[in-house]
């Protein structure tokens, strides 16, 4: 008896895969060469936009740190081999809230020899056997895909890391990766090098070190070739001096931050502010923008300035840059826009202004610390955690509100309400209407603009109160 097989569909998989194998025996391709299973390092180095985004070269508007200044300009870079870099210096930031005592991060960035150093004093990486992998503990963390110490959710963490890829990918997009660490309380020193994409592990390296001493250093020379590249190029350059800023002003004064051995100009998230608000009012004719600050708790920093047209943020989880923004960037936002919302439709009853309007008209910078953060995505550009969920709130003070309403923007949206009015009742000018629509308060006479016109008034009041007045009188 001939087996019966279910009902089926082009799409089924009783038929595509055979008919896939077919295709590829008429192409020469074996079943075992059409059907592959690969290692997840495999996997990584294949499909590296799952894990650090595209490798191609991207061009767009971005801050960078060139010539001494923060520059806002069109930017060609490899995502991916900004991330790589991104993942260690987080790790440095990390160590901060691990162990306060941490004051220096020193990075440097050697375009020549393709080599790029990150390094952090405070409490290094333990160097002790891990008994059930039966390695150290640097090359679990460093040499291992999926370990972290982040992954228990019940315990509250404000740091960078969340998923167990990290430092691993720099790892495996370096054709020499290279971890030393100072494990002060049991009195060793640790270096261990990787090369070939995490394929080649050497041996560690384990000496004696003294009791206090206690510090970590990631050395690594990326991949070029796997990001179609042939140097470190001076906008990639630029972008990853940008973030050394980004790290120095997000750590604030308590940590010493260098970049080629120099002290980078920054020592507060006001500094790093500045220096965004410098370049952007160099060509203002108004003059320099204005800035408002307020350090609302030990863990939420927000400063706000004005924009034109179009809402601007910028705005750091634990360190990382999330350009995109997120829910910690709405949550501080909308508490500005509803107050400034306020305030101008009391100025101007007709305004009928939304919290939209008002956005496009700030330039909000924020530094946060959120408990366990989520991310959209591993290149983590968008908070997505819900506000609940931060481990702390941000309520800005009636003091820090009440000086953004008189920043100058209040005017400037009383201007733009004004002129969307006079640019709405323009819309009617030059000839007759049924009816009008779209102006706030006006109740139109319906034969207005019909052959019963001249029998129609024009009653302007002032006030709701009294316009309900003539409304009724007239009726």
């Amino acid at each position: 008896m001939a087996q019966t097989l279910p009902l089926q569909t082009s799409n089924n998989a009783n038929t595509a895969a055979p008919r896939a194998a077919a295709a590829a025996a008429r192409k020469g391709k074996t079943v075992e060469e059409t059907y592959q299973k690969k290692s997840q390092l495999e996997h990584i180095l294949l499909r590296p936009d799952t894990y650090i985004g595209s490798v191609e070269k991207h061009t767009q508007a971005l801050w960078v740190y060139d010539g001494d200044e923060m520059v806002h300009r069109p930017v060609t870079y490899v995502p991916g081999l900004y991330k790589i870099f991104d993942e260690i210096l987080v790790n440095a930031a990390d160590n901060k809230q691990r162990d306060p005592r941490m004051d220096s991060v020193k990075v440097t960035i050697d375009p020549e020899r393709n080599l790029i150093s990150v390094y952090n004093n405070g409490d290094g990486v333990p160097v002790e056997m891990h008994r059930e992998e039966n390695v150290y503990v640097p090359e679990l963390i460093f040499g291992h895909l999926l370990t972290s110490s982040n992954y228990d959710d019940t315990v509250r963490k404000t740091t960078g890391g969340r998923n167990g890829y990290g430092a691993k990918l720099t790892n495996i997009f370096s054709t020499e990766f290279v971890i030393e660490t100072a494990d002060g309380k049991n009195g060793l020193k640790y270096k261990q090098v990787f090369s070939k994409n995490m394929g080649v592990k050497g041996a560690p390296d384990i000496k004696a070190c003294k009791a206090g001493e206690n510090w970590t250093k990631v050395s690594f020379k990326p991949d070029l070739a796997k990001f179609n590249m042939t140097q470190l190029e001076d906008d990639v350059v630029a972008l990853m001096k940008k973030r050394v800023i980004d790290l120095a002003g997000c750590l604030g004064k308590t940590v010493k931050v260098e970049l080629n051995g120099k002290r980078v100009p920054v020592k507060t998230f006001a500094d790093y502010v500045g220096l965004c608000l410098k370049f952007a009012s160099k060509n203002r004719p108004e003059g320099s923008l204005p800035r408002i600050e307020e350090t609302v708790n030990e863990r939420w920093e927000v400063c706000v300035s004005l924009s034109e047209g179009q809402f601007q943020q910028v705005s750091f989880v634990n360190g990382i840059a999330t350009i995109k923004g997120g829910t910690h960037v709405d949550h501080v936002t909308n508490q500005i826009a509803n107050h400034v919302m306020t305030v101008v439709n009391k100025k101007n009853k007709t305004a009928n202004l939304k919290a939209h309007n008002v956005k496009s008209h700030l330039w909000v910078f924020v530094n946060a610390l959120i408990d366990n953060p989520a991310f959209d995505s591993q290149t983590k550009e968008t908070l997505t955690l819900r506000q609940s969920s931060f481990g702390s709130k941000c309520e800005l003070s009636d003091k820090f509100l009440q000086k953004v309403a008189k920043s100058g923007i209040v005017d400037s949206l009383l201007s733009w309400a004004n002129f969307k009015q006079s640019k709405d009742l323009k819309k009617t000018d030059g000839s007759k209407r049924e009816n009008l629509r779209g102006i706030p308060k006006l109740e139109d006479a319906n034969d207005a603009g019909g052959r019963n016109s001249d029998k129609c008034t024009l009653i302007l009041t002032e006030g709701d109160s009294a316009k309900a007045l003539a409304v009724s009188a007239g009726t």
